[in-house]
């Protein structure tokens, strides 16, 4: 069961295949797009709230990019070089720029500069549409300058559909109410559903159990202690 839980922390890479669409269909669209580098767009703005999914599109496009020999550089908010220490033709995703602290700002406005003037991308996420981040005036402007996107998060009936759907692809059909139970206690992006669903197969096979609510107690439980 540790084991399992420890595993959990190590679920698979988000991709564009394995993103749950949803209403993003023309989000995914404009996302493939940005990977394999089609069109004039190199800078694109993702939005939404928490666990709607922009996470993972940006780290999905980053191994896309990476995939095609792109020189990609992924930073945190609080990891942000001086824009000299970017490369003018790299691939860059910023995630949750809206906790970008002044000094970042400053950095992350350079970088645009710099990527503009070259042949990078950019691809950067935030919690809210640019005009309403709390960041400089003239980041903001730099933030539309390309294309922006809401990204929506599923709707429980889309999210219910995924759990059922992935499980089916699994081999098993996972009871209704272990997915309530799923749904109600454990992370809800699909990453970690997923990934849940997988350890509860796991678990059921290796013990010798059904998959039930007290099964799902447990895992959660030991992945909450090993937290």
């Amino acid at each position: 069961m540790k084991q399992l839980a420890l595993e959990l922390a190590s679920s698979p890479a988000p991709t564009l295949d394995n993103f749950v669409v949803g209403e993003n269909a023309e989000v995914v669209a404009a996302m493939r797009a940005l990977a394999r580098g089609d069109g004039d767009e190199r800078f694109v703005y993702l939005w939404g709230g928490k666990g709607s999914g922009r996470t993972h599109l940006l780290r999905a496009v980053l191994r896309e990019w990476r995939a095609v020999g792109r020189i990609v550089q992924h930073y945190a908010t609080d990891d942000l070089p001086v824009a000299g220490a970017v490369a003018a033709t790299a691939a860059v995703g910023v995630d949750d720029v809206q906790q970008l602290p002044p000094p970042a700002q400053m950095e992350l406005f350079n970088i645009y500069n710099l990527l503009r003037e070259s042949s990078g991308l950019m691809l950067v996420t935030g919690d809210v549409p640019p005009a309403r981040l709390p960041l400089r005036a003239d980041l903001l402007t730099r933030l539309a300058w390309g294309l922006v996107y809401e990204v929506r998060a599923l709707s429980e009936d889309d999210r219910r559909a995924a759990v059922h759907r992935y499980a089916a692809a699994r081999g098993f059909e996972l009871p209704h109410e272990v997915t309530e139970y799923l749904l109600a206690r454990a992370p809800r992006d699909m990453t970690s559903l997923r990934a849940m669903v997988d350890a509860l197969d796991r678990l059921s096979l290796e013990q010798k159990r059904a998959i039930t609510v007290p099964l799902a107690r447990e895992l959660l439980l030991t992945v909450r202690q090993a937290d």
